[in-house]
């Protein structure tokens, strides 16, 4: 028990650190890493060109921070990502994290219109019979987040938005702060879940 509190007490030790200066990092030296490491998954101007991966441009600095130091100390789990934050420093995080919150996101579009109708409505107004609460209460109506604390969702692909959903609701994805989107994530059902990422994929 001892050992896990000093372990805890570490790790916030370091997130502290990474994250308190996240918007004071250098994008110009993460140019090399974007290059030789994201670019292939994420875009090197931070627009995905797979579905499956997020978009990063425009996202907040510090939520970037903050995921790539969740994969480097498990609290998030991913085989991919935990091998290529493996050997990023605090300040290479920082630096990422600087370099795709100033590139520019592309438009996104939907696709199918009677998942974006029931999107739209869960999106701004929640389902108050299964007392899921707005997204546009943690996300803001045009899915821009708010810095620091909720992060940016507007035009993010569908398919990620989804597997992300379903991965709160598993369990599998933790790093959610006081398990919010977990306690909101079980509520929703799958045809829910599509239509919310369907909705926000078209959001800009």
């Amino acid at each position: 028990m001892k050992q896990t509190m000093v372990l805890l007490a570490a790790a916030g030790m370091l997130y502290s650190a990474v994250t308190a200066n996240a918007a004071q990092g250098d994008k110009a030296k993460a140019q090399p890493i974007v290059t030789q490491m994201c670019a292939a998954c994420h875009g090197t101007d931070g627009n995905s060109p797979l579905p499956a991966n997020p978009n990063l441009a425009g996202q907040y600095s510090e939520y970037l921070t903050k995921q790539l130091l969740s994969f480097k100390s498990g609290d998030r789990k991913s085989a991919v990502m935990s091998g290529i934050v493996a050997t990023l420093t605090p300040d290479d995080m920082r630096n990422l994290g600087a370099y795709y919150s100033k590139q520019k996101p592309k438009l996104g579009g939907a696709r199918d219109k009677e998942l974006v109708a029931l999107g739209q409505k869960i999106y701004r107004g929640g389902n108050a019979a299964t007392a899921v609460p707005a997204c546009a209460s943690c996300h803001t109506p045009d899915g821009a987040g708010i810095p620091s604390q909720f992060p940016r969702l507007a035009g993010q692909h569908a398919e990620y938005v989804l597997a992300q959903l379903k991965a709160f609701r598993s369990g599998e994805r933790t790093d959610d702060n006081s398990k919010m989107m977990r306690v909101i994530a079980v509520k929703l059902s799958d045809q829910e879940m599509r239509a919310v990422a369907e909705y926000i994929s078209g959001l800009h």
